[in-house]
């Protein structure tokens, strides 16, 4: 679940902008602030995974607000939503690295398009191991629709490590531990026993519980003939 917090000094939009998070699956709002102090308050405690961030507010402008975020929450990610179309706003917003930049009025689907794109870009860089050249181009706005399928399918599960994986798996004879293929794959024991654990649900592999020369059992994945 990704947190949001909403920083929009009209409350009739930041209530229009929570509604709008509640008919898409994978956001939570997690608070709203109406001023700039307001909002660095609510960084500083909630430290949100996204920001829905306005330019115009009573105190500071939010481009102002950016070099706060990055310092103490550089985790956050930012969308602008407001009416600011100035060169020299929109430049700086740019340059700081925002994920998107809105147009107000927005409609629910110019919305939404911004929020899927944001979660594919996140769960994107959320895997283990290299990007294939289709994620890479998705971080820029390069390439796939988002209302294509997101790119780890099913969820926690990458394409590109579960080939690595399998490709290990079938030139093995003695089959792997998890933590023979964490090692073999660069990753840690329970993701490869993730990985490993779809494979047997898919029926690409199976499982055998085996024992050691020390006589404690371990659980051995082998491709399935």
């Amino acid at each position: 679940m990704i947190e949001v917090l909403i920083i929009e000094d009209d409350k009739r939009i930041a209530d229009i902008h929570k509604r709008f998070i509640e008919k898409i699956e994978g956001f939570q709002v997690v608070g709203s602030a109406y001023t700039g102090a307001e909002a660095k308050d609510w960084i500083q405690v909630l430290k949100p995974q996204l920001i829905l961030l306005d330019v115009y507010l009573p105190d500071i402008k939010g481009t102002d607000l950016m070099p706060f975020i990055q310092l103490e929450s550089p985790d956050s990610d930012v969308i602008f939503i407001t009416a600011a179309s100035e060169t020299d706003i929109v430049k700086k917003a740019f340059k700081s690295g925002v994920s998107d930049y809105i147009l107000k009025p927005l409609t629910f689907d110019r919305f939404k398009e911004s929020l899927l794109m944001y979660q594919a870009k996140r769960r994107s860089l959320e895997t283990e191991g290299p990007l294939n050249e289709e994620s890479i181009q998705l971080l820029w706005n390069k390439s796939r629709s988002v209302s294509a399928e997101p790119l780890m399918t099913p969820k926690g599960i990458d394409p590109n490590t579960m080939s690595r994986i399998q490709k290990k798996l079938a030139a093995s004879v003695n089959g792997f531990t998890a933590e023979e293929m964490g090692a073999a794959c660069g990753m840690s024991r329970s993701t490869a026993r993730r990985y490993l654990e779809h494979l047997v649900s898919e029926q690409s592999a199976h499982a055998e519980l085996l024992y050691g020369t020390i006589g404690r059992p371990e659980r051995r994945y082998f491709r399935r003939p």
